[in-house]
């Protein structure tokens, strides 16, 4: 049911998927080591965060920074209570999902034709039909299976994307198997006008528990667009620490919605996370140790200053 005031947010529990380590730290030109990436991921978990996606199964060539994800996923230590996915994007990357002992996995597909094409070289359909075996195949061995659709709000190919592509092709990943579909903001174009209206046209088909939002920083809008969807009922967002990765379809862009800031905005509308701010940021300080540049997450950027 969507909420039109968003002092009832207060007491709410607010789900807060961590993006870090795999979709930050795949567009990072700086290789992080294996080591910095299991403690990275350590300090996450004792910080609370209740899912964090620590690598991807994807091939070496394509994104050197996922390389490890094997070690990544044995090295990590596990917390009761918190879940870790990777992301997989075809059969031979679930075989080592696998193998590797991976309990949550993720898949993701495109709103757009032509984004499909550039990025995979499949059409949506054909890339359905793909998903299908590997969605059968991870929940036969008992994973789970989230999915992502890219490019829901826009597509740097073919713009604007109809709402009802958006929610054939959410309904499409849900009736394969996926327990929740993050509804992307691939390039950082959405605003909170078009959040609301998106929606709208959305939940009229899929349960809102069944939604999660991704949103990219692009245009300095996501914390605003986060505010519009809790105002319709969206409960899962996803986020990344420090703001971490860029956009490979926005050169120089910030990148993905910063954890730092959605936690700092959630404890103050009264939103209930189990995530521990303090700690987040300390595994923010730790990764920007690491990489050769400054995160763009506010909340960083002000805690770094009140420590000189």
């Amino acid at each position: 049911m969507a909420v039109t005031d968003i002092r009832a947010l207060a007491g709410q529990t607010v789900t807060v998927v961590e993006v870090g380590p795999r979709d930050g730290l795949q567009n990072e030109a700086t290789l992080v080591s294996t080591a910095d990436k299991i403690e990275f991921v350590n300090r996450l978990s004792a910080a609370g965060l209740p899912i964090i996606e620590v690598s991807a199964f994807v091939s070496p060539r394509w994104v050197p920074q996922m390389a490890d994800a094997e070690e990544v996923v044995a090295g990590i230590a596990r917390r009761p209570g918190v879940r870790y996915s990777a992301l997989v994007p075809n059969l031979a990357g679930l075989e080592r999902a696998l193998s590797a002992g991976v309990t949550d996995i993720a898949i993701f597909a495109a709103a757009s034709e032509t984004f499909s094409l550039r990025n995979i070289n499949q059409t949506v359909d054909r890339s359905m039909i793909a998903y299908r075996e590997v969605s059968s195949r991870a929940r036969a061995a008992g994973l789970q299976v989230r999915a992502y659709l890219s490019t829901a709000f826009g597509c740097p190919y073919e713009g604007k994307i109809d709402v009802e592509v958006v929610t054939r092709r959410t309904l499409q990943l849900l009736e394969l198997g996926a327990y929740e579909v993050a509804v992307s903001d691939t390039i950082g174009v959405a605003q909170p006008g078009q959040v609301t209206s998106l929606l709208d046209g959305l939940l009229e088909s899929v349960p809102v528990e069944r939604l999660a939002l991704h949103f990219h920083d692009t245009r300095g809008t996501a914390l605003a667009n986060v505010l519009a969807a809790l105002s319709s009922g969206v409960r899962t967002f996803d986020a990344s620490a420090g703001g971490l990765g860029g956009c490979p379809f926005a050169p120089g862009a910030a990148g993905n919605l910063a954890t730092d800031d959605l936690i700092y905005m959630l404890d103050g509308l009264g939103g209930k996370t189990g995530v521990s701010l303090q700690r987040l940021s300390d595994a923010t300080t730790f990764i920007a140790s690491r990489i050769e540049h400054r995160l763009p997450s506010r909340y960083a950027q002000a805690a770094a200053a009140q420590r000189k």
